[in-house]
């Protein structure tokens, strides 16, 4: 690099570490009662996402040293990997199935998800091929269409296992990053046509999610099938109030809402700390994603900015849907919520993440 290091942003690094410490804390609280039942131990969740965070916070501060410059240099090789790695937990005996998907690879509780990685390594291969081809990327047929196809062929893969979450967002942040590539927003209102098209398709096609879509418009229309989950959210976070129950004093963790320490945190955590503990995780997210938007606009080069609206843009969309569907302003897609829901391999990416974003900062100029 031309451009000589200097300090990454501690902003950032305090963001996320906050937002971490933040998510131990919810995890144990929401899973305790449910650990307990399971398996006689109340910390079983806890201790676990404590390895997984300690593991990526070592991450995050090994890869915050490592030049940016390096995923471009690696990226298509990154990108295989994924893709292998998407057609080997399709195999039966090797991928593991839970609730109805096949997304896991690994033993017991230590697994990993492949289409999770896949975010990350999509990102990096597209901001090389953006910074390479931005003047491209006006050309529908020369910038466009190369540019997501191979997104799509990805998502395909991912919606195998099914997994419709991950996969809308790593579409999503591709999306977002072609966009602010260049590409002409008469082309996005084309291919936005084929891709509602395309979603309703995928909606018709499996009857649970036709159900989630039901059970959004009218919760109350099956309180106890497709409704139940969004029902004992709301029901979590209404008698939370301003200031809440009190940490650990959660009544919807008592077998009401099914595994809250995962997709629905967010409702234990607005239940427990009210309106206030929750406004406060939503601004540590506005916080760290602002110092995400300052550093993609001082990066050095293109391929930098990209990378760090990549990043900025996959935790955001996250966010925004984990939230959305939380409050009952969105159908339940199970989308976790960055550096607070429970589970390995979302916590280690986010934090690899974080750490190629802090990078880009010791680079940056603002």
């Amino acid at each position: 690099m031309a451009n000589k290091r200097s300090t990454p942003d501690i902003i950032l690094i305090l963001t996320t570490l906050t937002l971490l410490a933040v998510g131990l804390i919810m995890v144990y609280s929401a899973s305790a009662v449910w650990a307990d039942y399971k398996f006689q131990d109340t910390f079983f969740f806890a201790k676990r996402q404590l390895l997984f965070a300690g593991l990526g916070v070592v991450a995050m501060f090994f890869i915050m040293n490592i030049d940016y410059w390096t995923w471009r240099t690696w990226a298509k090789l990154i990108i295989l990997v994924c893709f292998f790695l998407l057609v080997v937990v399709l195999i039966p005996g090797i991928g593991m199935e839970r609730n109805g998907s096949r997304s896991w690879i690994g033993v017991g509780a230590f697994s990993v998800q492949p289409s999770e990685f896949m975010k990350i390594a999509m990102i990096a291969f597209l901001a090389k091929y953006l910074s390479e081809n931005q003047k491209k990327i006006t050309s529908f047929k020369k910038g466009l269409v190369p540019s997501l196809s191979l997104v799509f062929l990805a998502f395909g893969m991912i919606m195998l296992q099914p997994d419709l979450g991950t996969g809308t967002v790593m579409v999503g942040t591709c999306i977002v990053m072609i966009y602010v590539a260049g590409a002409r927003i008469s082309h996005f209102v084309g291919l936005g046509l084929v891709g509602v098209a395309g979603f309703v398709v995928l909606v018709l096609s499996a009857p649970y999610r036709i159900k989630r879509i039901t059970s959004f418009l009218n919760p109350w229309e099956d309180p106890l099938g497709s409704g139940f989950q969004i029902i004992q959210s709301l029901y979590a976070i209404g008698p939370g109030g301003l200031l809440g129950l009190g940490l650990g004093q959660s009544r919807q963790k008592f077998f009401y809402l099914p595994e809250p320490q995962t997709d629905f945190i967010f409702a234990i955590l607005a239940e427990e700390l009210g309106f206030i503990g929750g406004s406060f995780v939503v601004l540590l997210f506005a916080l760290l994603l602002w110092r995400g938007v300052r550093i993609a606009l001082g990066a050095p080069d293109l391929y930098g900015s990209f990378l760090a609206v990549g990043i900025i843009a996959m935790i955001a969309i996250q966010v925004i849907i984990n939230v959305g569907v939380v409050t009952g302003l969105m159908p339940v897609t199970g989308i976790t919520l960055p550096f607070l829901s429970y589970g390995g391999s979302s916590l280690t990416l986010m934090l690899l993440a974080v750490g190629i974003l802090l990078n880009i900062s010791r680079y940056a100029k603002y």
